[in-house]
């Protein structure tokens, strides 16, 4: 059960619930401007997502695109996360009461408050407390479904590491910083299609060359999730770019353009904002951790309340002297289970966060309560701890992860495409695409 931690931060979302109406709500709130299957969204609901990110631009003082391009970048945002919330629920993905207020104490942990402390301030900047609430348990509901459904299933073989080191090893203490645009194509995209999309990428990367501010160009016509802050990726090694931009940008200089670029997601284009080196760390110690688990999946003929139950018993029977190897072998649902639950050494990131707290939280020989991560409930023992020097390995490490991230956002990007295509997805006016209109955009 050696699995990627996914699930982001989700501080962020305090700054981006704090609406400042920047953009005036439409006259009439309780119309439907789309449907998702068998959902609706309103306009009061896009009004609301318009303010939360319009009041992080501003923070950021980023320009914003112009009214109507923002509101259906907004509209596509939501109808993307509807599709994945429906298909998790479809599923049995939740996320109950507890784990909920376990991620709001660590919200206002991480926020220097407690949680009445970070209510109260989140209340005073105007922002409601069970809406708050609900947006986390959105942001924690995708990430359970991403990791259930693509990360899980990343696999990365010795041979790729080698291959990737080598074909790397040139720029391992480079990072870049490097901005884009993403025009999507939709699925089974024709001829036509492709190429009224090429002219419009085209005209983008002319206004670009001409000087244009490429932020702002991203921002109004960029179908990426990183589109409103300019589509810039951050500071990078080539090695954690999609395969397409790292191979593109080796020849370019600070301030230098891609030609338009094909994939199967659509067109793109990529700037170059900036390059540095990057000195050589020193010895790298990590405290690694012998465990072993016992793992309840749920399902629908196993609720969480019936697997935390069962979980419990086991626990009971374990503290009144049954051997945990045993106990494993009969009950757990892991791959682990033959060898008596027993995960090895397991260092950190290796596990999603809820089983590593869960783990680091234990002395040795202890066995915790039952926990409750997406793969469903585990009781867990550590056996033994060492530290570690892993300088030797860590370039290993470090292009295992390179190639982990890339596989797995890649996977993600399609996966969630898939999802959109297969919904029925009916946009209504004013936000309905003209006949002769480009191809419809996803975020």
């Amino acid at each position: 059960m050696k699995i990627k931690h996914f699930l982001r931060p989700v501080l962020a979302a305090a700054a981006l619930l704090a609406a400042t109406q920047a953009f005036p709500a439409p006259a009439t709130l309780d119309t439907i401007v789309a449907v998702v299957n068998e959902e609706v969204i309103t306009a009061h609901d896009l009004a609301q997502r318009v303010d939360q990110y319009s009041a992080q631009l501003s923070k950021q003082n980023q320009a914003l695109p112009p009214r109507d391009v923002f509101e259906r970048q907004m509209l596509e945002r939501l109808i993307y996360e509807r599709v994945q919330l429906q298909f998790a629920k479809e599923t049995s993905i939740r996320v109950d009461d507890a784990m909920l207020e376990r991620a709001m104490a660590r919200v206002a942990e991480n926020n220097k408050m407690n949680v009445q402390q970070f209510r109260a301030a989140l209340q005073k900047d105007g922002i409601e407390w069970d809406r708050f609430r609900e947006e986390i348990r959105n942001e924690m509901t995708i990430g359970r479904l991403r990791e259930r459904e693509v990360d899980s299933r990343v696999v990365i073989s010795d041979a790729e590491v080698d291959a990737f080191m080598k074909a790397n090893a040139a720029t391992s203490n480079q990072e870049i910083e490097i901005a884009h645009i993403l025009l999507r194509a939709p699925d089974g995209a024709n001829t036509e299609q492709w190429a009224k999309l090429s002219d419009k990428a085209e005209q983008i990367l002319a206004r670009a060359r001409e000087g244009e501010d490429f932020s702002k160009l991203a921002a109004a016509n960029s179908d990426a999730p990183d589109a409103l802050s300019g589509g810039n990726l951050g500071w990078r090694t080539p090695d954690r770019l999609p395969t397409l931009y790292a191979d593109a940008i080796r020849m370019l200089r600070p301030g230098g353009l891609t030609p338009v670029l094909r994939s199967p997601a659509g067109l793109h284009i990529v700037k170059l904002i900036d390059e540095r080196g990057v000195a050589e760390s020193g010895p790298v110690e990590v405290q690694k951790t012998h465990a072993r688990h016992i793992l309840i999946k749920t399902s629908d003929s196993m609720s969480d309340s019936e697997a935390r139950q069962r979980l419990e018993e086991v626990r009971k029977r374990i503290v009144g002297g049954a051997d945990f190897g045993e106990q494993a072998k009969r009950f757990s649902s892991d791959g682990s289970a033959p060898k008596g639950g027993d995960l090895g050494w397991i260092a950190p990131g290796d596990t999603v966060p809820e089983f590593e707290r869960a783990m680091d939280a234990l002395a040795v020989n202890e066995i915790s309560a039952p926990i409750q991560s997406p793969f469903g409930w585990h009781l867990i023992q550590v056996l033994e701890r060492k530290t570690e020097d892993v300088s030797g390995d860590r370039k290993k490490f470090q292009a295992r992860s390179a190639l982990r991230e890339r596989k797995s956002d890649e996977a993600y990007e399609e996966f969630v495409r898939q999802l959109r295509d297969r919904a029925f997805v009916e946009i209504r006016p004013p936000y309905a695409a003209k006949p002769d209109a480009a191809p419809a955009v996803k975020q």
